[in-house]
């Protein structure tokens, strides 16, 4: 069916304010990762950036003179740290956003109720979302510091432990150290999305299902929970791709520790380190797709599963 004059108008007009954006989103977001692609295919370094040469896929995966594979897609073992930082960044990510989540949503209920003095406390539980993380991870950073840490003291004043523990330098408890920060700082934001889907419900439901006598488990299983699901699912995306691009909380408290190294840490360490800009690059494009590929499959799972509950 043709369109009419009027719905071409909008059209028209529609893309006449788009274009600006689209232009200034290509500039700043395209061209830098269309020239990060790029230098992936180079072996720049930027002790002589000028002298880059196109290498194709090396920096992803050769096969040496001793015939044995190099490149990011090999580094198994004791070839390099690129899958170890994948599965570190898998493992921050999917813990600390499934506890962030739950803790959210538990918080978001008690603050949803009505009670006393509401407004000062939702305001108190927003403060380490607020706190900026390079702050608040050289804050952490002090307090589990394994000699003169207030953590250690206060659990030896306890009587929890017998003697004072290297929160960030053990390998057994590094990356649960990063991850309960993490979740210190980050559960606020997850509580201020599920308090505002929250506040949106109708009230109608609730209502018939007190009239009803249900009880308040089920209301929110039955009720609550279907309700606020695609916020749920907008809130859990939007802290997962954050979750899967950290840096500066595992770089300040644990600096290149291999225990946590994360991707963007280890992108980190290639490029400012090492100086290899063209396997930094290939490490940063890697880093794209693979946060791409989850996002993906986050959305269609996430999909199946909304319409499959309607």
């Amino acid at each position: 069916m043709p369109m009419s004059n009027l719905t071409r108008s909008r059209v028209r007009s529609a893309w006449i304010f788009l274009v600006p954006m689209l232009v200034i989103l290509a500039l700043v977001a395209g061209w830098p990762l269309f020239r990060t692609i790029w230098y992936g295919f180079t072996d720049a370094n930027l002790s002589d950036p000028e002298a880059r040469q196109f290498v194709g896929f090396e920096n992803y995966l050769r096969r040496g003179d001793d015939g044995e594979w190099y490149g990011l897609l090999a580094e198994f073992g004791d070839k390099g740290n690129w899958w170890l930082s994948v599965w570190n960044t898998v493992k921050f990510a999917v813990v600390s956003v499934f506890l962030e989540t739950v803790l959210g949503l538990v918080i978001a209920l008690v603050l949803n109720a009505s009670f006393k003095m509401r407004g000062l406390v939702r305001t108190a539980v927003l403060i380490p979302w607020a706190i900026p993380t390079i702050v608040s991870a050289k804050m952490w950073q002090w307090i589990l510091n394994g000699q003169y840490g207030m953590m250690n003291d206060l659990l030896m004043t306890l009587g929890i432990l017998s003697q004072p523990l290297s929160w960030t330098a053990d390998p057994d408890l590094a990356m649960a150290s990063v991850i309960a920060v993490d979740v210190w700082k980050t559960t606020p934001f997850m509580t201020l999305l599920i308090l505002a889907a929250l506040q949106m419900l109708p009230s109608n439901c609730y209502e018939a299902a007190r009239v009803d006598g249900i009880h308040p488990v089920k209301v929110f299983f039955k009720v609550t929970l279907p309700l606020i699901r695609p916020a749920l699912m907008v809130a859990v995306i939007f802290r997962f791709l954050d979750a899967l691009r950290v840096f500066d909380l595992i770089y300040i408290l644990t600096s290149n520790s291999k225990d946590t190294m994360t991707m963007s840490v280890y992108v980190r360490q290639q490029m400012v380190d090492f100086a290899e800009m063209g396997y930094g690059s290939a490490a940063s494009t890697m880093l794209f797709i693979i946060i791409a590929l989850i996002t993906i499959a986050y959305l269609k799972i996430g999909r199946v599963s909304f319409e499959g509950g309607r």
